[in-house]
């Protein structure tokens, strides 16, 4: 009884546990507990609502506690989370996951409460717990799969922008320097411009005065355009390649109905040695996450 226990234990934590009521009302709370956490740390920095200070500090201690506990739960079951892996490994592995990172990062100042001022600042990886509500929606499982799918590309265009921003900031300074030796002061201070002009049109706050400043500006501003383009056209076609394979339409697309013959229930699908494209369970397709526990009679679509 005591394993049966901690399975289904396991199985209410798991967000977007669609099919399990109990599941959904943990979903609930945790998602209003995140809420309140963030409401509460926000509002504690209004000095106009000093009076209710006392009230935040109880709402964030509270929460907090709240966060311990799934923690601790979170560890505890971390077994059925990573079936392939021995207790030890699989608690690890949970400990060096983005939610475990993110999750202690988050339970850390509630022991140190007003410390040391990198524990009073780690309060702000709180905000990182939002990306937990996600996880109870599709539509933002797909973003996460197409920034994930697309990382290397994306990379790649961070890359090239931070090559064209240094290269605006030393043509800026050869330009600008001997004008203006107060404001471009090294071959680093056009960055800010640079930065500035790509991605925006600019404060004001530095500009350049000469003609050859000027022309470089401009030149600057039209590969801004170009700049944030590149990025933007690598996860539009993600999108395109994500809901063409959950349409159904991808060339080469199987599907694994799991079944007595198949034994995965039970089973997570980070667990598997290929990539899940799409769940469809009880007639309803949606985009698993790693976590998503395998169950009987669901039909796994992949590449």
């Amino acid at each position: 009884m005591k394993k049966l226990s901690k399975k289904r234990i396991f199985d209410i934590i798991q967000i977007g546990n669609l099919h399990d009521f109990p599941s959904r009302v943990f979903d609930i709370i945790i998602v209003a507990a995140i809420v309140l956490n963030i409401l509460s740390l926000i509002l504690e920095t209004f000095p106009e609502l000093s009076a209710y200070m006392g009230i935040f500090k109880s709402v964030e201690h509270v929460t907090l506690l709240f966060f311990i506990i799934e923690y601790i739960l979170r560890i505890w079951t971390s077994e059925y989370l990573y079936p392939g892996l021995p207790k030890k490994k699989a608690v690890l592995r949970f400990l060096l996951s983005y939610d475990g990172i993110v999750d202690l990062l988050t339970i850390l100042p509630f022991f140190f409460l007003e410390g040391f001022v990198a524990f009073r600042f780690l309060r702000v990886a709180r905000i990182f717990h939002l990306f937990r509500i996600n996880a109870l929606h599709d539509s933002f499982s797909v973003i996460t799969t197409v920034i994930y799918d697309k990382r290397n590309q994306l990379l790649s265009s961070i890359y090239i922008i931070w090559v064209l921003i240094l290269a605006s900031s030393l043509c800026l300074y050869n330009a600008e320097h001997r004008m203006q030796p107060d404001v471009f002061k090294n071959a680093l201070s056009g960055v800010w411009y640079s930065i500035a002009t790509i991605f925006t049109v600019g404060y004001g706050d530095i500009y350049p005065v000469t003609a050859m400043g000027r022309i470089m500006a401009g030149v600057i501003t039209f590969l801004g355009v170009g700049a944030v383009a590149i990025p933007t056209g690598i996860i539009s076609a993600g999108f395109v390649e994500q809901y063409t394979k959950i349409s159904g339409m991808g060339n080469g697309v199987r599907s694994v109905k799991v079944t007595g013959n198949i034994p995965l229930a039970g089973r997570t699908v980070g667990s598997l040695d290929y990539k899940v494209a799409l769940m469809i369970r009880d007639g309803e397709p949606f985009v698993p996450l790693e976590i998503t526990e395998i169950k009987e009679g669901d039909i796994l679509i992949r590449n």
